[in-house]
């Protein structure tokens, strides 16, 4: 009786799964079956200027293994095998024998032996041992190593998305431009789940390549400013600094350049420091650079002329500070040229006074100091201009010579933009435009122009600012003359400017922000380059670094040297 029941339970168990169960037991054993193979998006490059490219991908493999598998499908030969497979592939791929047989030594059901090799490598190794599978992915290519890494950035295979991700810099801000669309496709496979079993794709969506980035960096350019910059900076004993070449009529960035950087290629060896842009991230006082807003208000609003004359005494009281010229001199008639070509603080306080701080404080807005320049890189800082209701009675005696308020090294480039634009600021940009893969180019939207001053102004400034790099005698040489260039008529100003102590929150009385800002050549503006040291211990001039990138520059584009000799200006009147 027990042994009838028990045949008509098997039977009835037999019936529901043949009748009721089949259809949903073999939609299950079809899902076991199929497999979503991955097929990630070929990665956009970026490119120079010219079209160089600067950062692209290229087919790659990697190699992978199954450790449980090995070790029960060989048996007690299994660490025997193991260890022929390690010595195997460290031939042929170059990596250390003992890392790969300590990855292989495990029970785990899937490691990764070699991140990226190339695909005849990866073949080879197939062949020889079939225990190892492949994955497709894509290696990243930086041929110039460091170049404009802090610009670029970096990027590396995600595991989980199957895919190169952008990790810093450009590579991670424009992840969405350069990443494209990854596809898919459904296979069955066989037993283990490695073999695609042919003609058995289910379903397939093709991936849709990224698109390219043009920059408008020039390669070569920016090489150039980098070298001398990271060499300035340790000739004197800087802790670091920047420098911005500016296109002076289209606000593009040609060069930018920091003298901590890392190479995309190692990134294990970077640093958080390294990886970081100061040139747009970290603000500080400009000093005397900031004189040119005092100028150009002067001017603008019909205050003074370049060759008007004042009395200059040594120092002057502002609301509760003594402010000094940095070299002690009895009162003197200057002249506005004088006045910023000397860097005379009190004449240039003076001159703000006569300009009023409502007046000023519109001009600082012009210059676009206070808000970021929308440049197109990540980390932007706005610098920092305090409010003009915020004022107290000792704010404009600050503002006027570069302290109390900050800025990034390419704001301050933006702002002599302006001047060598014939008074039109361009907010500088940094992406010249997207390239789909179809090959279509789409330039990136311009900012539309900011009128700071009017043409005249502009042209007047530039005039003044060629003082600064004039080489006469005593009171009559400027205090940038390092920046002059044989041949060339060259428009700038020196700036220095105390760092301040956050643990105190005043300012370090021997630490300074050292820069400088130019305009080359100065009757046909072509490049505008700015440049900051921070602390440097053995000088107190940016102004020979202006001359090498100038230099470099005239001697790259060819450019013709002036014909007429730049004619001495009247600084003190005696």
């Amino acid at each position: 009786m027990i042994l009838v029941s028990m045949l008509v339970v098997a039977g009835l168990k037999l019936v529901t799964v043949q009748a009721v169960q089949a259809g949903q037991l073999s939609a299950e054993a079809a899902k076991q079956r199929m497999t979503r193979l991955p097929l990630p998006a070929e990665r956009g490059s970026v490119l120079d200027r010219a079209g160089i490219p600067m950062a692209f991908s290229v087919a790659a493999k990697a190699l992978v293994a199954d450790p449980f598998l090995i070790s029960r499908d060989q048996g007690p030969g299994a660490l025997a095998r193991k260890t022929e497979i390690a010595l195997g592939v460290a031939q042929l791929t170059g990596l250390d024998a003992r890392q790969l047989f300590d990855d292989l030594n495990t029970d785990k059901h899937y490691v990764v032996l070699a991140p990226l090799v190339e695909p005849a490598v990866a073949r080879a190794v197939r062949e020889r041992f079939p225990e190892i599978a492949e994955e497709t992915r894509e290696s990243r290519q930086y041929p110039g190593g460091p170049l404009a890494a802090n610009i670029i950035g970096t990027a590396s295979w995600d595991l989980d998305q199957h895919r190169l991700r952008g990790l810093v810099g450009l590579e991670a801000y424009r992840e969405d431009t350069l990443a494209g669309i990854p596809g898919f496709r459904v296979v069955d496979t066989a037993e283990g789940g490695d073999t695609v079993i042919p003609g058995s794709t289910r379903a397939e969506r093709a991936p849709v390549p990224g698109s390219d980035l043009q920059l408008t960096l020039d390669s070569d350019l920016q090489y150039a400013v980098q070298r001398q910059l990271s060499d300035y900076v340790a000739e004197q004993g800087a802790k670091g600094g920047s420098a911005v070449v500016l296109d002076s009529a289209t606000g593009e960035v040609r060069a930018l350049a920091n003298s901590t950087t890392f190479d995309p290629r190692d990134i294990v060896a970077a640093t958080q420091q390294s990886l970081g842009n100061p040139a747009v991230s970290t603000p500080f006082e400009p000093g005397s650079v900031n004189k040119i807003v005092t100028m150009a208000a002067a001017l603008e609003y019909g205050v003074s002329t370049p060759m008007a004359s004042r009395e200059v005494p040594d120092s002057l009281k502002v609301a509760d500070r003594i402010i000094h010229d940095a070299w002690n001199h009895p009162t003197e008639r200057f002249t506005l040229t004088g006045i910023l070509a000397r860097s005379s603080n009190v004449g240039t306080l003076l001159t703000a006074d006569d300009v009023g701080p409502d007046r000023f404080a519109d001009m600082l807005a012009r210059m676009g100091l206070g808000v970021r320049t929308g440049v197109g890189l990540p980390g932007e800082s706005a610098g920092r201009v305090p409010a003009r209701a915020e004022w107290s009675g000792s704010t404009f005696g600050n503002l006027p010579i570069g302290q109390g308020l900050s800025m990034t090294v390419l704001q301050l480039a933006g702002m002599y933009q302006s001047v060598a634009n014939d008074g039109l600021r361009i907010s500088p940009r940094i992406v010249s435009a997207v390239i789909g893969p179809d090959g279509v180019r789409h330039a990136e939207e311009r900012p539309d122009p900011v009128r700071v001053v009017s043409p005249q102004t502009a042209r007047q400034l530039r005039e003044m600012l060629t003082a600064v790099t004039q080489r006469g005698h005593g009171d009559q040489r400027g205090t940038g003359t390092e920046a002059a260039v044989e041949g060339y008529r060259v428009a700038g100003k020196t700036g220095t400017a105390q760092q301040v102590n956050p643990a105190c929150g005043c300012y370090y009385e021997s630490r300074y922000w050292i820069t400088f800002a130019g305009i080359f050549p100065a009757e046909q503006p072509r490049y505008v380059v700015a440049i900051v040291l921070d602390a440097p211990t053995r000088g107190q001039n940016a102004s020979s670094l202006f001359h090498e990138i100038a230099s470099t520059i005239a001697q790259r584009e060819r450019i013709p040297v002036s014909t007429e000799p730049t004619p001495p200006v009247p600084l003190v009147l005696h």
